[in-house]
Formats: structure tokens, sequence, C-alpha cells
């Protein structure tokens, strides 16, 4: 059964439903709970030749994954369980990837909300079907409407 949960957390409604089933998966399984948020680098790229580092947008956008991250980790504290929660700067997939190799996670859970458009979908691209391909452990993905 599962040992190490790992929960790519972003806070959004299908973070929430997937704190909620990451929480009684990891009480039957007396699993350890991990929390990953992944904030985007702040590095703007301009053109081929250079980017512009933000470091003001970085300690916002830092603050705010940070507030997001403590929030998923007392709601689970609130619910009876424990897990820890880190914030990592990049690319969400490999960045997810990289956190539940470090753990040694065994599973990863992931929301996913259905766009009703195929230009929304295409647009936003879909986290959940590139975890699931580059995934070093089984991923579950906690569908919202």
């Amino acid at each position: 059964m599962y040992k190490r949960i790992v929960l790519a957390y972003d806070g959004s409604d299908a973070g929430q439903r997937a704190l909620l089933d990451c929480k009684d998966i990891a009480q039957w399984s007396q699993a350890e709970l991990f929390l990953v948020a992944v904030m985007p680098s702040a590095m703007s790229f301009v053109g081929l030749e250079g980017g512009v580092y933000d470091v003001e947008l970085e300690e916002r956008e830092k603050k705010k994954h940070q507030a997001v991250l403590e929030d998923g980790v007392r709601r689970l504290a609130e619910m009876g369980a424990s897990a820890t929660g880190e914030v990592v700067v990049g690319e969400a997939v490999d960045e997810i990837g990289k956190y539940a190799r470090r753990v040694g996670a065994d599973l990863i859970i992931v929301g996913h909300k259905h766009l009703d458009s195929w230009t929304a979908r295409w647009w936003r691209g879909s986290i959940s079907g590139a975890l699931i391909e580059h995934s070093p452990c089984s991923v579950l993905v906690v569908i919202t409407s």
C-alpha cells in the first residue's frame, strides 16, 4: 500500500477536493503526507537573447504560494492528519516529479478541473495529463467539474 504520498497543492477548488481525498487515503494506508506548491520562475524572457529577473515579483509570489501551502497543511491538521510542505520553483510537472523522487513517494495526488472549451484546454494544457506521462510513481487525479 502507499507509504509516502505527495499532494501537488495550489489551493484551487480541485486542489481542495484532492486535499480531502489525500487525507482519507493517507489515514487508510497510514502514509506520510507531503504537500508541494510549485511557483513559476520569476524570470521573464525578452526575445532569444536574454531575460529579466524581477526580485519583487518573486518575493510576492513566494509569499502567496507559501500561504497557500500553509493553509493546506493547517486544513489537514484540523482534520487530524499531519503533513509537511515545501514551495518549489520551476515548471510544475518537472518539479512535482523531482519532489516525489526526493521524498521517495509512491503516490502523487493532483486535482483537475474539466475545462469546457477546447481552446481553454489547449491554452492551459493539462498538468495532470503530463504528470501521468512523466511521474516516477502512481498518480491519482481528483476530478472536479
